[in-house]
């Protein structure tokens, strides 16, 4: 059994190369045309974090997702070059190996595809093409050296697609489990969860309908389901659109005919994927481990604290003709509610609450 300790910021994260188990998480899923190996993870590193990559030298994909905040920004919507704000929150990459599709709107199938997107969005990187990465590690004798040891490329052959492959088996390797709730859970360590997050955690499997969506089974737990929801975040600015969307549609118009703006489309989530009315703002389950790290919330962070989370919750969402069933008002108690913020907290991996382990 081989691994691969990597460490950022004084944080820990392990890759199991072959097979290996860390507590409430299962396998890491590996494609077939990108195995893991130690120099392809330490090259993924680099590239991750090189912000020659972007128009103005300043952003790297590390800009976006930081070791010391779950590998997200702290800001309600990503920020990019020249300061520019998108509008989505950056989501975590601790554990997105876990996930089937990829952006808050899964319009990516894979992290490697996931990997090249930003490189050529106006606002993040604002490169106009990727032979513009490419040229740069060409010109890299460090990156040249290691891309021949990884790939068995030579200089002329690099190209985005084994890029993108390196930081994608890097992302793969940020792995965390093993919880307070999973030591409760999954080894039967009753006391390592407090009274009232044991109380939490009841209630989230039951009452609270959490679980619902950030689903536990019983050998591991993800905190997510790889599905798509409309809880109703979002839906005051896009309700004026609905009628036109929907007549225009009806008339057989494409989804780039509707005349959106970059801001409205973004709220209207998976839609834009996949073009089915239903899916209309949708998106992604995402997962609730080290969840207390990751504020603000929702895709817009617009809900700054866990309190306000459960608060949103409880009331029911927002209200509008695309909220899905599983959203309505749940009635808890002060008690019950400080009880599930409690439980949500010993969601923290071992790696931030001792970046010594």
């Amino acid at each position: 059994m081989r691994y691969l300790v990597l460490v950022f910021s004084g944080l820990l994260f392990s890759s199991w190369l072959n097979a290996g188990e860390i507590l409430g998480l299962p396998a890491v899923p590996v494609p077939d045309d990108n195995p893991q190996t130690p120099g392809k993870v330490e090259l993924g590193k680099l590239l991750f974090n090189d912000q020659r990559f972007s128009v103005d030298g300043t952003i790297s994909c590390a800009s976006c997702h930081k070791a010391e905040l779950a590998f997200t920004d702290g800001l309600s919507v990503a920020q990019g070059i020249n300061r520019q704000k998108g509008s989505r929150n950056s989501p975590t990459l601790v554990n997105a190996a876990f996930y089937e599709t990829f952006f808050l709107d899964g319009r990516a199938g894979s992290l490697e595809e996931q990997a090249m997107g930003p490189f050529t969005n106006p606002i993040e990187h604002g490169l106009k093409e990727h032979q513009f990465i490419v040229d740069i590690v060409r010109r890299d004798e460090e990156y040249v050296k290691r891309f021949k040891d990884v790939f068995d490329l030579s200089a002329n052959a690099i190209d985005i697609e084994a890029i993108v492959k390196a930081i994608a088996s890097f992302e793969r390797t940020l792995i965390a489990g093993n919880t307070p709730f999973d030591q409760f859970f999954f080894a039967g360590n009753k006391a390592s969860l407090s009274t009232s997050a044991a109380r939490g955690s009841r209630i989230f499997r039951r009452k609270g309908n959490c679980a619902n969506c950030h689903e536990i089974s019983w050998d591991n737990a993800l905190f997510m389901d790889n599905r798509f929801y409309n809880i109703g975040v979002g839906s005051k600015k896009i309700e004026p659109l609905l009628d036109n969307i929907i007549t225009g549609l009806s008339q057989g118009k494409r989804l780039d005919q509707l005349q959106l703006t970059d801001r409205q489309k973004s709220e209207l989530g998976r839609f834009m994927v996949t073009g089915v009315l239903a899916d209309i703002g949708k998106f992604k389950t995402p997962t609730l481990r080290n969840i207390a790290l990751t504020a603000p919330y929702m895709h817009d962070g617009s809900i700054k604290t866990l309190e306000e989370v459960v608060e949103y919750y409880d009331q029911g969402g927002e209200q509008n003709r695309f909220l899905d069933p599983a959203i309505f008002p749940l009635k808890l108690t002060e008690q019950e509610k400080k009880d599930l913020v409690i439980f949500m907290r010993s969601l923290t991996s071992a790696q931030f609450t001792n970046p010594s382990r």
